[in-house]
């Protein structure tokens, strides 16, 4: 793992008219710390997908510069989409094989780790959204990243769903500890997650504030410390909530 330096002056696209560029992301600058878990929390459509794409290198269209340590985005990146976009005629283990080249030895650790052992040779079809979603967070981490990104991949699972699959990722982290930028509309779940919050202002897209989260990891599953912080976060700064 290293250190990963996001400096983005200027990113832009064509208007969905064609008659102009529009500005989505300006100087943005952004370091995480290797090993560190990050949520960037900010308004609807203010560029978050369009910074992930452009961090793992499916978007090239900027000007600036993303470093992993002495290195440039030359780096093994994995991504977790909304969609868990899994082939249908593949069965979990077959998905994984396909999209990885990993070993057994690989695998098997991480199929137990999020509790799939059991449907590794189940289709997706006959999977849970939830279960759909921690394959492709198995996907992800089996390629051992530098740099993990996860846009909103909880998005649409119902509460108790999604708190069972955040603690099942936080245990996968735990493990393999790998740098991640995640994604969330969901302040609350930033906070269960995060070491880091960065908040995002809309569109073009910039860093309003940082914020370390200070609740030990044992507590994390404790509702009223996540609103005791929560409440604190919209007490000092006043303006984030707008970006939530």
């Amino acid at each position: 793992m290293t250190d990963v330096s996001i400096k983005i002056s200027h990113k832009s696209y064509l208007s969905p008219d064609a008659e102009e560029q529009k500005t989505v992301i300006k100087n943005l600058d952004i370091s995480l710390k290797s090993g560190e878990f990050v949520c960037l929390v900010g308004p609807s459509g203010c560029g978050k997908t369009t910074l992930l794409n452009t961090l793992s290198g499916l978007d090239k269209k900027y000007q600036g510069s993303i470093n992993f340590g002495e290195n440039d985005i030359q780096a093994n990146i994995g991504y977790v989409f909304q969609n868990p976009r899994l082939l249908p005629w593949r069965t979990v283990r077959e998905n994984l094989a396909l999209a990885t080249n990993a070993s057994d030895d690989v695998l098997e650790p991480l199929l137990e780790l999020m509790k799939l052992t059991d449907v590794q040779n189940s289709y997706p079809e006959q999977l849970s959204l939830g279960m759909s979603r921690r394959v492709a967070i198995i996907r992800a981490f089996a390629v051992d990243p530098e740099l993990l990104l996860m846009d909103e991949p909880f998005v649409s699972l119902d509460p108790p769903t999604a708190r069972q699959v955040r603690q099942l990722l936080i245990e996968l982290w735990t493990n393999r500890p790998h740098t991640i930028l995640f994604v969330t509309h969901n302040l609350r779940e930033a906070i269960a997650l995060a070491d880091r919050l960065i908040f995002l202002s809309a569109s073009p897209m910039s860093v309003v504030t940082e914020i370390p989260v200070p609740i030990a990891r044992n507590q994390r599953l404790n509702e009223s410390e996540i609103e005791s912080f929560r409440a604190k976060i919209f007490s000092d700064f006043p303006e984030i909530a707008s970006l939530v």
